[in-house]
Formats: structure tokens, sequence, C-alpha cells
């Protein structure tokens, strides 16, 4: 595990690199979901596949995994996400990456795009929208999650998912979460509740690759991809039958999707026109 400064706050970002990566591919950086870390990209198999033809960047955002926990709600700002990313990108010396988030991941992803399209050499979200919005984890988890978190922790947020859902969560969920500092979670959703997402303007102006990902059992994210259609017709969006939310990055098809997807981009990349493939 290493370690880099955000310069723009003096956050500590933790990442790893696997791989060397075939000539002239991009890396792949894989931007974990709220309440996660970057070892789930290990831990679903993600990184074992990936690092065979490209070099594979993964990392903890602010208030994650391995990385520096603010309390101050004001830390997790969008511009900040993004500059945890591009930190990460610059110390490895990476000009240029396929960026795949899922979940919050995605969101950064988004405003990645938007505000430095010329790092982007592809975007893919799995459950990703360019906004998080107010009663966005009440609907992601069960209403009033971050009043639990605050009140009453981690392992009472835990419960009260298991309890809502229906099921205990599986074991490596439960390790992750319980991993989580509470007050730097709550910050971090309470300041995403307020976040206005990237306006159409930018999103219509888009000219990377993009693919959407979502599960068929995740309506808001469902929604988010068709309405980035509207604005991109000729963006794919991929459905993944009966997944929820927090299966989407275990789904059987979600991995063959991006391998196919990430072949078809850098194939592209080598002809002599550029044109990227849909």
């Amino acid at each position: 595990m290493d370690h880099v400064t955000n310069r723009l706050d003096d956050t500590r970002i933790a990442y790893r690199v696997f791989g060397e990566g075939a000539p002239g591919a991009p890396a792949v950086v894989l931007v974990h979901g709220t309440a996660l870390s970057q070892a789930i990209w290990r831990g679903f198999g993600w990184v074992r596949e990936l690092q065979a033809d490209h070099r594979v960047v993964t990392l903890d955002l602010r208030g994650h995994g391995a990385s520096d926990k603010p309390h101050d709600e004001d830390a997790y700002d969008q511009a900040l996400f993004v500059g945890d990313v591009l930190s990460v990108l610059d110390e490895l010396g990476v000009a240029r990456a396929h960026v795949v988030g899922y979940s919050l991941g995605g969101r950064v992803g988004f405003e990645l795009a938007a505000h430095h399209p010329h790092r982007v050499a592809s975007l893919v979200t799995l459950g990703g929208s360019p906004r998080t919005g107010e009663g966005a984890f009440d609907r992601t988890f069960f209403p009033g999650c971050i009043d639990t978190i605050v009140a009453r922790g981690m392992q009472a947020f835990v419960d009260r998912w298991a309890e809502h859902l229906g099921h205990p969560l599986d074991a490596a969920t439960q390790a992750a979460l319980l991993q989580n500092d509470a007050a730097a979670l709550a910050a971090y959703m309470r300041r995403q509740e307020e976040d206005a997402g990237v306006p159409a303007s930018a999103l219509s102006g888009y000219r990377m690759p993009i693919l959407m990902i979502a599960g068929t059992e995740d309506p808001p994210r469902v929604r988010a991809a068709a309405r980035m259609q509207s604005l991109l017709p000729a963006m794919p969006v991929r459905l993944l039958d009966g997944a929820t939310h927090g299966r989407t990055p275990r789904h059987p098809d979600a991995l063959p999707t991006l391998v196919d997807w990430l072949a078809r981009q850098d194939a592209a990349a080598l002809r002599p026109d550029g044109a990227a493939a849909p």
C-alpha cells in the first residue's frame, strides 16, 4: 500500500498498482463506492482479470479505507474527490486512464470527465449517476441511515440495513462497513446530499466514450442512465438482469462487459482514424 498527498488540502490518499499493461493501452483506475474501499476490486476478482492487459490502479477515496478520514463536511466536496484521483494518477505519471467507478466512484468519474476530460480515456460507471442528491442514502440503504450512524455507530447501521433488506449482509460486506469511521462517513453523506451534480450542459458536451452499467433492480440508476442517454443518444447502457445496486459489481455479467468494452476502446485507439468503438 502506498500513499500520496492531495495538495488541495493535504489529505493522504492510499493506493495500489497492479500489472504492467499492454503497450499503448491506457491504465485502468478503479474507484469504489460509499463505505467501501479499494479492496472490493481484488475481492470481486476485477484486479486479477484486468491486470493481464492493463496497468490497474486502485485507491481509497478520502474518508474510506486506508486514506485520511476528515470529520469536516466541507472535506467531501466533489472537487476534492477528483483531486484524490488526480493526485494518484499524477504520482504514477499516468496521463490518461480508463476510469471505472462504482456508485460514488461513478459520481466522481462524471465530475472528473467534466473538469479534466483530457485525463479520461473512457468512463464506465456501475450503478453511477452524475448527481447524488437529497435522500440518496436513505434510498440506497434505509430511511434515517445518516442519523443512525451519528447516534449509534456502524454496528447499528449494519444491523438496521440488514433488517431493512430482510436478510443478513454477507460477511465481507459487514466487515467492510464496520471498518468505517462513523463520524467521517456521516460527514461525507451529509455533504453529498447537497450535491448539485454535473449540469446537463456539461454532460451533453462529453466527447470521451462512456458506458453506463446498472442493475434492473436499481431504479434510480436505471433512470440516471436513461437521462444520460437522452443527452448522449449514442452512449450505450448495459442493464444487468436482477441486480440490485449493491450486487451490481458482483453480477456475473458486469466484469465481462467491462473487459469487452476496454478491448474495443483500446483497439479503436490503435486504428488510424482513432474512432472510438460504441
